[in-house]
Formats: structure tokens, sequence, C-alpha cells
């Protein structure tokens, strides 16, 4: 007992100084800016990133009195402080004293600190000096703080001496970039590739069957064949299957020679000399009109022979030249027409109309916007229909035919058909032959004429006249997509049968013809 009596009252006797020491410390109330100022450093030093030795803290640089701002130094690294301060002098940009800056690129430098800062007016001024002392600060600047670092360093000796003999030289690649490879090569590469069949569809299952992949070569040509020969574009279309389509489509000479041979798409269906009369008979056959109708079309000779008593000519195989070297390149760019479409002129134009002569107003001038369309279709044997009308192609082409070429037609009648009461029937050949040996199409022989052009012979909106048009085979769009799908003007005339004349029709306000698709003709059959 008497030991836990001593322990009580040394506990006690050091809680009373305790206490004591407590009271005396409230009665004083010691000045302590200067200890808890060292304790406010000290505290805050353990947060912060210890600066460079020339790097003086703002604190101990100007002591605070208790009412200026305090500026902290709390970033991560020394590039971000030095974006407040200048390197080396420690202190942040408001509290410098800044010199006036002389040289534009100074000004330039001042006035994005001061645009950083919020002082809009400062800056655009500052901007204002710099670019009257010079006009490109701004690239000066941009060199200066913003140094271009994707340069890429061309090495001294790519291929070093002390390397071995079996190391290649790459100095002729390594500097160019990539190899840069041609279409035909590309092609070339996928001679031995393939079929690929379709991956499984999960993970473990079996992949789905690819019955075409396991068909022989010979079988998969006679497939492409009647493929061409049925829908050209989609033959065109399978090279985007795959690496072996692409390969077929664009090496298999015999598919695209029997293309160029067939009447389908190819040359066969062409006429280079007049195959029917403007009424539309064939010129083997004995023409139906009697004597007296006659027109001066029927009379023509051709090669000394009457067109009436001529047999069908049959032509040599096309063969290859310097000009077509494949006869891939030859259904591309030989000029032929089109026969699953028409061709369309559109026409616009404006003209004055009549002033109102009620009114006083000078500055009134009624326009008139003129708009109609020419339309073109060609058949196999060597007709043609043509027709001016100001109906729009959604309205014609697909009575664009020849059952409706009669002279039934009412004027008042409105079945969709009547647009055809203007339709004029004729006649059309190519200049040229594909089939004078080496004869560039551009410049022909003294043996024929220059191969692109079309002749056509229409009749006339009465029977005394007949029309004759001249055009050129052209290509539209973009370069190496469509080929032979324009019909540019070159000459339209009228002849008198009456008086033996021959006039000129203006061209002013006409535009060319360009092919359009019209899947209900089919194959144009």
């Amino acid at each position: 007992m008497a030991e836990n009596y001593l322990d009580l009252e040394t506990f006690r006797k050091r809680w009373r100084e305790e206490v004591t020491a407590r009271t005396h410390a409230k009665e004083s109330i010691p000045n302590r800016s200067d200890s808890s100022t060292s304790h406010e450093r000290s505290d805050r030093s353990k947060g912060r990133i210890s600066l460079p030795p020339s790097q003086v803290p703002l604190e101990e640089a100007e002591p605070s009195d208790g009412n200026s701002a305090q500026a902290y130094h709390d970033l991560e690294n020394k590039e971000d402080a030095a974006r407040l301060g200048v390197e080396g002098s420690g202190r942040h940009p408001s509290t410098q004293v800044s010199k006036e800056p002389q040289s534009a690129l100074e000004h330039y430098e001042k006035a994005t600190e001061r645009e950083a800062q919020g002082s809009l007016g400062d800056s655009v001024n500052l901007y204002r000096k710099a670019y009257r002392l010079d006009a490109g600060v701004d690239r000066i600047y941009k060199n200066k703080h913003f140094p271009p670092s994707n340069s890429k360093l061309k090495p001294t000796s790519p291929n070093p001496s002390n390397a071995p003999v079996t190391v290649p030289n790459t100095a002729h690649h390594s500097l160019d970039g990539p190899q840069i490879i041609t279409i035909d090569d590309l092609i070339a590469s996928f001679s031995d590739s393939a079929i690929p069949i379709a991956p499984p569809p999960t993970e473990g299952s079996q992949p789905p069957p690819c019955p075409i992949s396991k068909v022989p070569s010979e079988i998969l040509l006679e497939i492409l064949l009647r493929t061409a020969i049925t829908d050209i574009a989609s033959f065109a279309r399978l090279s985007t299957v795959c690496k072996r389509f692409a390969y077929l489509v664009a090496t298999e000479d015999r598919i695209w020679e029997r293309i160029c041979h067939g009447h389908e798409y190819g040359f066969a269906a062409m006429h280079y000399i007049w195959n029917a009369s403007i009424d539309g008979f064939p010129l083997t056959q004995p023409d139906p009109s009697s004597d007296d109708h006659l027109d001066i079309s029927t009379l023509t000779l051709t090669h000394g022979i009457p067109l009436r008593t001529i047999s069908p000519i049959r032509f040599p195989p096309l063969s290859l030249n310097l000009t077509y070297t494949s006869y891939r390149e030859m259904l591309r760019t030989r000029p032929r027409l089109r026969f699953n479409g028409c061709y369309i002129s559109t026409v616009n134009y404006h003209r004055p109309g009549a002033s109102n002569t009620y009114s006083n107003a000078t500055y009134i001038s009624p326009v008139h916007i003129v708009t109609y369309y020419r339309y073109l279709r060609f058949f196999r044997d060597g007709t043609v229909v043509s027709l001016l009308t100001t109906n729009e192609p959604a309205d014609v082409v697909h009575h664009l035919t020849k059952e409706n070429l009669h002279s039934h037609h009412n004027k008042e009648s409105l079945l969709p058909s009547a647009v055809m009461r203007h339709a004029l029937k004729g006649r059309w050949k190519l200049s040229g032959s594909p089939h004078a040996p080496d004869m560039n199409p551009a410049q022909g022989n003294h043996h024929t004429d220059r191969e692109g052009d079309v002749h056509i012979e229409t009749e006339g909106v009465d029977p005394k006249y007949m029309y004759k048009m001249n055009l050129g085979l052209r290509s539209a769009g973009r370069a190496g997509a469509t080929r032979n799908n324009k019909l540019v003007w070159k000459g339209f005339w009228s002849y008198n049968r009456m008086t033996d004349d021959w006039a000129t029709f203006a061209l002013r306000n006409d535009r060319a013809f360009f092919w359009s698709r019209v899947r209900s003709y089919g194959m144009g059959w």
C-alpha cells in the first residue's frame, strides 16, 4: 500500500507542474511569428520537391508581413517551375521587375506571357509591335520554342566498313521508304493463290463448306466465261472476291478474246458500213416500199455495190497490235457503242422574255429558262431511235423501243408511250475498221477513216428532209473507270431531197450525250 501511495503522489505532482506551465504560457502570449513561420516552412517542405541551389524560394527572398499573397512552388519538375519564372531567378513573373522588350521576338514572347495571364489588351498591343518589327516573327518564335524534332537524320554510313560481306547493302532502299510495286506485279503475285475458305464461326467448330474452292481450274474458267457473256460488269466485280479471282479476271486473255469477238459486248455487233435503211429495214432484204418512195439513202453505193444486193460481210478475227497489246485492253479502249442503255443529252439555256407593256418599271427583265432533252438508243441491227422532247428521262427511257415507233400516237393521248410521237427512225455506223492492220484509232490510215466517230442518219420532221449527225466517242468520269460512255457533237446537218440542198444546224446550246444504263433493256437484243 505504501508503494501505491508514493506512485500516486508522484503522478499528482507531475500533473500540477504541467497545469501550472500551461497557465503561465497562456498569460505570457509570446510572439510566434518566427517560430510559426519556421514550422510552416518545415511542414510545406515535406510535401514539395527541393529546388536547385540557384533558385531561392519566394518566401525566403521576400519575408511576408502576413497580408501579402504567398506563392507556392509545388510543381512536379523543373520544367514546370521554369514556366512560371525565369530559370535561375527563382521569382514568379508577376513579382519580377521586367525590362522593356527590344526585338520583335521579345515583344512576341512578352505578348504570349500577357495572353497567358489574361491581359488580352496588353498582349494585342505587343503582338502588333512584334509584327511591325518583323512580319515573320511567329516562325522565329516557333523555331525557338518548338524546334522540329521529327526530322530524320540520314545515316552517314548505312553499311559500315566492318560489316561482314554477307550483310546486304541496304543503302538503296533504307532511305527511300517502302518499295513501290506496280499493279501488274501485284496481280502476278496472286498467281499461286487459292480460293480461301471461310473461317469457323466459333472456336473449335468446323468451318463452313466452300465447294467452289475444290472446283478444277478448267470448270472454273468456264464458269467465269459464262458469267462474262451474261453480264460483263458482274464478271469484272468478281475480281474483288479473292486474289485467285482477281488474277483470273485480269490475266485470262481467252475470256477477253471471246468477249471481243462476240455479239454480246464485243465488236461483232459493231457496224462499219450501213446495215439498214433509214426506215429500219435490213439492206439484205427487199424493201417493202415501192420504187416511188425510195429515198436518197437507199440509192447510196458501198464499194460500188448497190446496198440492196450486198450480203453480210464476215470480217477476219481481231488481231492484237502495238496499240492493243491484249484483248482486255482492246475491249476497254477501242471505240464501241453500248446497247444496254441509251445516250441522253440535257440542254439548259436561258433567253430574255417579253417585257410587260403595262408596267413602267425598267429594272424588271424577265428571263426564260429552257430545258429539253435529246435521246439516242442504238440497236444491234444497225438502227437507231432519236427523240427530242421536254419530258424527263424517267418518263421516256422505258418507252424508247421499236414497238412504240408508230404514227398512231394522238396529241391528246394520255398514255405513257405518247412521248414517242415525235421519235424519228434512223440508222448508224462507226467510222474506220477494227480489222485494218496496225491501225491507230487516233490517226487512221489512207484506206479508212479515223476510228471513233459515229455517223447517224434519221428521218426528218417532214418526209422531204433527212437529218445527218456526226458524233465522236469519248470517255467521261473518273479516269480509267468507264470508257466509251460519251458522245460529243461534231456536226448536225439537214438534207432537202426536193432541192438537193444541205443546211447546217447551229450547236450553240446543244450538249454532249452521256450513256445511262437501263435495266429493262437487258442485253439490248
